[in-house]
């Protein structure tokens, strides 16, 4: 299939009371189109998601990655350097909340279904790293019904801010949702990996997981050292496969 030509824009999106930052990508083609909501690693919205949200929206959908830092560091990009990734790990576990993340979310569900281009009913999610985790609460939201998790770390032991582990919440989950974890990830024991795989199982959740031999935390990403093109390439594929349900 070829891909579509794009517009990008920089956009504001309003959730209880404050503006947030997010970065918009869409087809320029009139039509209508899947919504999908791209959950930031601990980096910020940086130019591998930037480039993660184009690459979305030029399969034909309309895709928004909102900074999910706004409430504690607007504007907050970072590089991969151990010092940058310590940074980004506080405002990710020390100083967001599940409460106001997903109320995020919400708000930039609800700006794509405003969106004359959006088909409203059509809404999907993907995260990587922290929004790996994050996309597993979001996958929890009414309106989301498609949910593609990379690598998130800690599902089953805590939730941001505080709280029961997210792992709790599964039963909340009404869409499908895919899982991708590389097995030589040294954040998510493998046991982690099979507990959420028992707790979708345990309640009827429509998912998939996938484990990816050799591949390390935050495979996906080029930019990092861990990059792994062949686990990547798979993972592009599946997740071709769960938005094309929407």
């Amino acid at each position: 299939m070829t891909d579509k030509e794009i517009q990008t824009n920089h956009v504001k999106i309003s959730a209880d009371g404050l503006d947030i930052d997010a970065y918009l990508a869409a087809p320029t083609v009139d039509g209508t189109y899947p919504g999908i909501v791209v959950l930031q690693e601990v980096f910020g919205v940086n130019s591998h998601i930037r480039d993660v949200t184009e690459r979305i929206a030029k399969l034909g959908y309309v895709a928004i990655a909102p900074a999910l830092f706004q409430r504690l560091a607007p504007g907050f990009e970072t590089g991969y350097s151990p010092e940058e990734l310590e940074v980004g790990r506080k405002y990710a576990w020390e100083q967001t909340k599940a409460s106001e993340l997903l109320s995020d979310i919400q708000a930039a569900i609800d700006y794509l279904k405003a969106l004359p281009q959006v088909k409203a009913e059509a809404i999907g999610c993907i995260g990587f790293c922290f929004g790996g985790h994050v996309a597993y609460l979001a996958a929890t939201l009414p309106d989301i019904k498609a949910t593609a998790a990379f690598y998130g770390a800690g599902i089953p032991t805590r939730t941001p801010g505080g709280g029961s582990p997210t792992l709790t919440r599964t039963a909340e989950i009404s869409g499908t949702i895919y899982a991708f974890f590389g097995l030589e990830d040294g954040s998510i024991p493998t046991d982690h990996i099979n507990q959420i795989e028992a707790e979708l199982t345990k309640h009827r959740i429509s998912y998939k997981i996938f484990r990816y031999h050799g591949a390390g935390h935050g495979f996906f990403c080029d930019r990092r050292a861990s990059y792994n093109p062949e686990a990547t390439a798979d993972a592009w594929e599946q997740v071709k496969h769960l938005f094309e349900t929407l």
